[in-house]
């Protein structure tokens, strides 16, 4: 039976390199929210020479946009979004040095090949439970891009929240070594 082992961040190259995918974690510490409009944001920044908001060398990011928080609460609602709509920008921040990203569903080639050859971690976080996993943050911060509304960069402090490895830093992608395992049709 598989373990859950748990992860504080910032995640040195240790601890990524020895995660594995389809190991189970609990996740802590800090985490970036950013979205498609952010992501577009921080490549034009890298494109024309601009301090990035964040220090891509240390950062998570988790692929989220809160919902509006309710009164007594730290945040509203807060779930992944479809990863792949960030592959566009993905290779290029993990040049910069982005080496943790957390999200939902599956990642292109090349994000894949991002990940490895920049010894780089992507997380499944589960889909569906939005509510539940606003339970893990326990603080939540503006940080960039408030023009963007819910999209904004954002740090959350957060304590035990249930991921996956998807990608791991050998290339090896869970989508593709389980799909076949689960498949009804052929």
């Amino acid at each position: 039976m598989a373990t859950t082992q748990k992860i504080h961040t910032p995640l040195t190259h240790e601890v990524i390199a020895s995660l594995r995918a389809g190991d189970m974690v609990l996740l802590s510490g800090d985490l970036y929210t950013a979205r498609d409009a952010a992501h577009r944001r921080m490549l034009d920044a890298v494109q024309k020479g601009l301090p990035l908001p964040v220090d891509l060398k240390t950062a998570a990011i988790f692929y989220a946009a809160p919902s509006p928080t309710p009164p007594g609460r730290v945040i509203g609602s807060i779930g992944p979004t479809t990863s792949c709509r960030m592959d566009a920008f993905t290779p290029l921040l993990m040049e910069q040095g982005l080496r943790v990203m957390i999200g939902k569903g599956s990642r292109s080639r090349e994000v894949a090949a991002a990940v490895k050859k920049y010894g780089g971690v992507y997380f499944g976080a589960i889909g569906g439970i939005a509510a539940l996993t606003a339970k893990c943050v326990k603080k939540m911060e503006l940080v960039a891009y408030e023009d963007l509304g819910p999209e904004a960069i954002r740090i959350l402090t957060v304590s035990d929240l249930p991921l996956v490895v998807a990608n791991d830093s050998r290339g090896n992608d869970l989508y593709k070594t389980e799909q076949n395992k689960w498949r009804i049709f052929p």
